[in-house]
């Protein structure tokens, strides 16, 4: 598919090489959500976070896209600094997808596209099939298919890193097995992506688990 072929080709140098994790903690609201989690991923790696609700998992995502602060331990990006990293490097897409519903598909495909440094959005969008829904006002789309639209930045952006919270949630069997096909070609192409999960990511993948 072009969509795929167009990842790979940006991926073929990948801005961030390496993700390392030394010893994090973070607190939130005076509690300590975990503490003493190291994990080092490279280029076409997948590393699910696991854990149950309240373990850190979302928090931790936020901490390597530097939105929530470490209370010990550092995040680094190989020889990157890290705001380079942050600022070119990875897509963060949270549970909550983030759109405004008084916009169209493609106002909010398009905004987010251009904000992460991306031009022609028309191959992510027929690769999500949300090419017949660009017109609609984000409010009246289904769940799955807003999280199609959160997700189709990231090809129409292309960046090394994907941190993905419940991915999975809520697309169907059909829209599961699209997504696993576009991680595993996220990930031949030199990317990484780091997951808060409760289901399985559905490609090759280490797991680390979280204690709440």
């Amino acid at each position: 598919m072009h969509a795929n072929a167009k990842l790979s080709k940006r991926l073929a140098d990948p801005v961030i090489a390496r993700l390392q994790l030394r010893n994090t903690a973070i607190r939130r609201g005076g509690r300590l959500l975990f503490q003493d989690v190291c994990l080092e991923m490279q280029a076409g790696e997948a590393c699910a976070l696991t854990g149950p609700n309240g373990s850190g998992k979302t928090s931790l995502l936020r901490a390597v896209a530097g939105l929530v602060a470490l209370d010990a331990g550092d995040i680094t990006f190989g020889d990157l600094d890290p705001t380079e990293a942050r600022g070119d490097g990875l897509h963060l897409v949270g549970h909550a997808d983030g759109l405004k519903v008084a916009r169209t598909a493609r106002e909010e495909l398009a905004f987010w596209t251009r904000w992460c440094g991306g031009g022609d959005f028309g191959a992510a969008a027929d690769a999500l099939e949300l090419t017949t829904l660009l017109d609609l006002e984000v409010r009246r789309l289904s769940a799955g298919q807003r999280r199609r639209l959160a997700l189709a930045r990231m090809l129409a952006a292309p960046r090394t890193l994907w941190l993905l919270d419940e991915p999975l949630s809520p697309l169907d069997a059909r829209w599961r097995d699209r997504l696993s096909q576009l991680m595993q070609t996220h990930l031949d192409g030199g990317g990484m992506i780091l997951a808060a999960v409760h289901d399985p990511l559905p490609v090759a993948s280490r797991s680390l688990e979280l204690s709440a």
